[in-house]
């Protein structure tokens, strides 16, 4: 499996444009690629997508976290380039919107609290916090891996039910882990948090602030893979 990011805040490729937000591609070993948020803005995903390679037409369904601009900025780009793609949303998201959003793209499909599967290999962790925010979990033959938007719920918490939902320690937590406004005690305690529950390797970026960053660096060392827009990583 690889996944390549294609939309953050944080800088890894130069000749990619950082804005604040998230979105990874997803190219899993057998199934169809797939989208998972958009970022704030849809001309960067495109320039950015196009100098990886990636060809949002190809995706056959999008997984949006939750409902705030730096996640779903790029989705009118996203359904311009592929029309048919099935959506797969919380009910955090307005009733309004996701009734356009029906008529606009291929199908929706609507997340409640509860976990539950999306499509091959992939399950919802549901809602978590009050924001209504979904992570995704992913089967992959190392293990499971479990992506996030901003972790608004708190990594820790959506790692657990990540891992419940897994029945087994997961391989890898990438994406925002919401720790750029937190105290050095609450990043240890998301780091001891994380560890105490198995996780083999992170990838944090986005909202996760450069000090959490740093500390993860520090705690996971080569374990703590390197986030930012055009990072890849392989499974």
């Amino acid at each position: 499996m690889k996944l390549t990011i294609l939309f953050d805040n944080v800088h890894h490729r130069e000749e990619m444009t950082p804005l604040w937000g998230f979105a990874c591609w997803v190219e899993p070993e057998k199934e169809e690629p797939w989208l998972f948020d958009t970022g704030s803005n849809g001309r960067v995903l495109l320039k950015n997508a196009s100098i990886a390679g990636v060809e949002l037409n190809r995706a056959k369904e999008l997984v949006l976290s939750h409902p705030h601009w730096d996640h779903v900025g790029g989705l009118d780009t996203v359904l311009e380039l592929a029309p048919s793609i099935r959506l797969y949303l919380t009910e955090s998201f307005s009733k309004l919107w996701i009734r356009d959003l029906e008529r606009l793209s291929g199908g929706v499909t609507v997340v409640g609290e509860k976990p539950m599967p999306l499509f091959d290999g992939v399950e919802s962790t549901g809602m978590m916090a009050e924001i209504g925010e979904q992570s995704a979990l992913i089967r992959s033959s190392i293990g499971p891996v479990l992506l996030t938007g901003c972790a608004h719920a708190g990594i820790v918490e959506i790692a657990a039910r990540a891992t419940e939902m897994a029945g087994e320690p997961l391989a890898l937590v990438m994406g925002g882990f919401h720790l750029f406004r937190s105290e050095e005690w609450e990043i240890e305690e998301a780091i001891e948090g994380l560890v105490a529950l198995g996780v083999r390797q992170v990838c944090p970026t986005h909202c996760t602030g450069e000090r959490a960053t740093e500390m993860f660096r520090t705690a996971f060392g080569e374990d703590c893979l390197q986030g930012g827009v055009g990072a890849v990583v392989e499974i």
